[in-house]
């Protein structure tokens, strides 16, 4: 398939979703395949099931600098040493600056666990969102795949599952029942976009 999207993986942990990604794309006619798997930090997990993949990884680690701006410069510099068509945050734990975002118009895309605009905004990510869903007493929740832009989590959404909200769930049970569903959407959203940009 010679138009396939060229993905770059940004993470920061174990990268389960970034898995999600690697087995969507080793399928021939998926539309998509990963350029390259960046890590903020050295212990990432997902660094390890890139390399397994054969994909190419660089781990820049922004404890190394004092402002945001001289992180994210590391970041373009490697993106820019690849054909990236879109960006992918796979439990990328950073936010990013607006010039960082700008730079990428509508070629950053995000998961997040909730059914946005629900639960969205800064301090909202992972069990912080299941917590404040269960406290709220809702009856479902979800995953959500939206584009990035500078404003948290305001980005359009590009496609959604939803999960109910059990009488007897904890913040673990949700987040099992979420993630599930976010392994099944990634690589769909992808594949979304990939159609749309299609000539």
């Amino acid at each position: 398939m010679p138009d396939k999207l060229n993905l770059a993986v940004l993470i920061s942990g174990g990268g389960s979703n970034l898995q999600a990604l690697i087995d969507a794309c080793a399928a021939p006619d998926f539309p998509a395949r990963i350029q390259l798997v960046i890590s903020n930090r050295p212990d990432a997990y997902g660094i390890e099931r890139a390399k397994i993949a054969n994909i190419d990884t660089k781990i820049i680690d922004h404890n190394k600098y004092t402002k945001r701006i001289e992180f994210e410069k590391r970041v373009q510099n490697a993106l820019s040493n690849y054909p990236i068509d879109l960006i992918c945050l796979a439990g990328f734990m950073r936010i990013l600056t607006a010039d960082f975002i700008n730079h990428w118009p509508k070629k950053i895309i995000n998961t997040h666990p909730a059914l946005l605009p629900k639960f969205g905004g800064k301090g909202m990510y992972g069990e912080h969102v299941h917590r404040a869903v269960l406290e709220a007493g809702e009856t479902e929740s979800g995953a959500s795949i939206h584009y990035v832009i500078p404003e948290v989590d305001q980005g359009p959404v590009i496609s959604q599952a939803k999960v109910p909200v059990l009488a007897a769930d904890t913040i673990n049970t949700l987040s099992t029942r979420v993630i599930e569903q976010e392994h099944k959407l990634y690589p769909e959203a992808v594949k979304k976009i990939a159609s749309e940009r299609r000539p």
